[in-house]
């Protein structure tokens, strides 16, 4: 048990610091912020650990590691307006996959959260499943009209 805690929490300070570690070309400075475990029904403590370091904590884009990245993250709060009005699951679902490329998250390994949720809980379909469900929605819930 104690081995698989370790495991989980070396993988995702690995993804904290990979996610990170994408930096402007006028720093060298590296940004790590350590993640813990969340519970995977709760997506606000999900994205408060895992989405707030560069979203922000109100999903504008403006969170503490966003002037280390390329690009300024996304704002968060108006996927919806950006998208004719319709939120998109299936895109949300794809970029925590790690199947969709956004300029400014770099390469597609950072972050790729969906590989790990499933090393967080046991590693099964339905569990990661349930993660990137409940995230989702609360990033439905902050949509602005």
């Amino acid at each position: 048990m104690l081995k698989t805690i370790s495991m989980i929490a070396a993988a995702a300070l690995f993804a904290a610091g990979a996610g990170y570690g994408a930096q402007s070309s006028q720093s060298n400075q590296k940004i790590v912020i350590p993640v813990t475990k969340t519970a995977p029904v709760d997506g606000r403590a999900m994205y408060v650990n895992y989405c707030a370091p560069c979203h922000g904590a109100d999903g504008k884009g403006n969170g503490p590691v966003a002037p280390a990245l390329r690009q300024q993250p996304v704002d968060l709060t108006l996927l919806g307006r950006g998208n004719g009005g319709k939120f998109p699951v299936m895109h949300i679902d794809a970029v925590l996959q790690g199947g969709s490329t956004i300029p400014s998250h770099g390469t597609r390994e950072m972050p790729v959260w969906g590989p790990i949720f499933a090393t967080m809980d046991r590693g099964t379909y339905q569990e990661k499943t349930i993660r990137i469900n409940h995230l989702t929605a609360y990033l439905r819930s902050m949509q602005t009209p």
